[in-house]
Formats: C-alpha cells, structure tokens, sequence
C-alpha cells in the first residue's frame, strides 16, 4: 500500500440506504446519506486520523463494491 494514497472500500446499504465506508489498512470507517454526504466524511475522517507527526495520503480513492446475486 503506497504511503500517498489510501484507498476506502465504499458499500451501498440496501435495507436502510446510505453508504459506509472502510480504508483498507487503517482503523477509519464512516457512512453517509448520499455519495456527495460520504464523500465529506470521508475527507474528515483522513483529516481526523492523521495527526501532525504522520505522513498523510495525498490520493483518497474511493473503491464502490457492488453485489449481485443471480439465480441458479
């Protein structure tokens, strides 16, 4: 995992709607209402797990997982 970078697997909640969000690697989840509300979160959250004496990411990529079930 590079050092400028951290990466968010973002899921959808399908019973009560939303998003949730996990970085890979480090202890930071967030939710929100709307992709633009996660968004946000997101960005603060980063903002507030690294403090003054870590090396922050500069790329925040966000990873959609998406499930799908078909029948047999």
């Amino acid at each position: 995992m590079s050092g400028t970078e951290i990466i968010f697997e973002v899921n959808e909640d399908e019973s009560n709607g939303g998003y949730s969000a996990s970085a890979l690697g480090y202890g930071i989840h967030t939710q929100g209402d709307s992709i633009e509300e996660l968004r946000r979160n997101v960005k603060e959250a980063v903002d507030c797990y690294f403090d003054e004496t870590m090396a922050r990411p500069r790329l925040i990529r966000l990873h959609f997982v998406r499930d799908e079930v078909l029948a047999a």
